[in-house]
């Protein structure tokens, strides 16, 4: 079988020919006419193993977020580490503070103004992250802002624990960490969080690969004692619910 990414053109030209060639036909097409097909029933004609496509399909993926996340040294030479970290972070759809200014962030078709890039010198002090593919290899955009205070990186997929290993450079400014709804963050990982003395809030709710919540809520509050940490109950888990516990039968105690 020919490689997927040469084998997809061929289908996508053939694709392309066969719905000009339906749209030119001047005779009435009823909707379940078997000439109507949608490109899932064409690929499916020429996709024996539709397995070859997923992984296609995951491989592209895949690249495009490396892709996003490639270091890109000469914007960093060119106008330094705080304009590069931003742009880094407006290109993928987040938003970004600096210091003395108004957010700046993209419009609904990802556009953002230009203006910062006059921003030079000026340290930027919050970044929201929030839902961006950003990764390990992305993160070397946002370790040198050694003024950073906030950081959010809610409902990031890519986020895991060896993420939060990396930021120890930003124990110096960091005083807020959101880390709701990432699904690949577990305990191991927030202990890393440790470095962070300086934290004065720190939201760990809603991460599905925490087996213990409130537990961990309360190993986190040891490990940062000045820090307001977001969570669970901090019963949860550790108490029993009513009709659980065990019911007094009345039975009299023996001498």
């Amino acid at each position: 079988m020919a490689a997927p990414g040469a084998f997809l053109r061929r289908v996508a030209r053939e694709w392309t020919r066969h719905a000009r060639g339906i749209h030119d036909m001047r005779e009435s097409v009823t909707p379940d006419s078997s000439q109507k097909r949608t490109l899932l029933q064409f690929l499916s004609s020429y996709f024996h193993d539709i397995e070859v496509l997923r992984e296609y399909l995951l491989r592209m993926e895949i690249h495009k977020m490396h892709w996003k996340n490639r270091p890109v040294s000469s914007i960093q030479e060119k106008y330094g580490p705080s304009i590069a970290g931003a742009l880094f972070v407006l290109k993928q759809g987040g938003s970004v503070k600096f210091r003395d200014k108004e957010w700046i962030r993209p419009d609904g078709r990802g556009r953002f103004s230009s203006e910062f890039l006059g921003f030079q010198g000026v340290p930027v002090e919050a970044v929201d992250a929030s839902g961006c593919a950003i990764n390990y290899q992305g993160l070397d955009h946002l370790l040198p802002l050694k003024e950073l205070r906030s950081l959010w990186l809610r409902r990031c997929p890519n986020v895991d624990d060896w993420c939060l290993g990396r930021l120890h450079p930003l124990a110096g400014s960091l005083q807020e960490l959101s880390l709701a709804g990432c699904p690949r963050i577990s305990e191991r990982g927030l202990a890393c969080l440790h470095h962070l003395q300086n934290l004065r809030r720190l939201d760990i709710s809603d991460l599905p690969a925490v087996s213990h919540p409130g537990l961990t809520q309360i190993l986190v509050e040891e490990m940062l004692p000045h820090c307001e940490v977001l969570g669970a109950d901090w019963a949860q888990g550790l108490t029993l619910r009513r009709e659980e516990q065990p019911r007094d039968t009345g039975s009299p105690v023996s001498a």
